[in-house]
C-alpha cells in the first residue's frame, strides 16, 4: 500500500474513535440556547476543516499572457496578422487564401 493510503486509513480509524467516545449532549447557543450532540458538533467541524482543505489543494487554472517580446507577423499597414500559419503553409497556399 501507499504511504498515502495508509495515512487516510489512519485519519478515519482516529475521527471514528474521537467521534464514537464523545456522543453525550452539551448545552450550546447556537441562535438560541439548544443541546447538540457532541458527535454531530465534531463531525461538523471535521467535514467543514476537510472541505475547506479540499478547495485550498484543487489546482488553480492556467493563466495563459500574451508573450509581449515575441514578433508577430504584420500586413503592409503594420497590422498584426491574426490567422497567418507561418511554416506550415507553402507560398502557393498563402497565395490561394489571400
Amino acid at each position: 500500500m501507499r504511504v498515502k493510503t495508509i495515512f487516510i486509513i489512519l485519519i478515519t480509524a482516529l475521527v471514528t474513535i474521537i467521534l464514537m467516545n464523545n456522543t453525550e449532549e452539551i448545552d450550546m447557543w447556537i441562535f438560541g440556547a439548544k443541546r447538540i450532540s457532541k458527535l454531530y458538533l465534531f463531525a461538523g467541524i471535521f467535514l467543514a476543516g476537510f472541505s475547506v482543505g479540499a478547495l485550498a489543494m484543487r489546482p488553480r487554472k492556467k493563466v495563459i499572457e500574451p508573450d509581449e517580446e515575441k514578433e508577430y507577423p504584420v500586413d503592409d499597414e503594420n497590422q498584426p496578422l491574426t490567422n497567418v500559419y507561418h511554416g506550415k503553409l507553402s507560398d502557393e497556399d498563402r497565395d490561394y487564401i489571400s
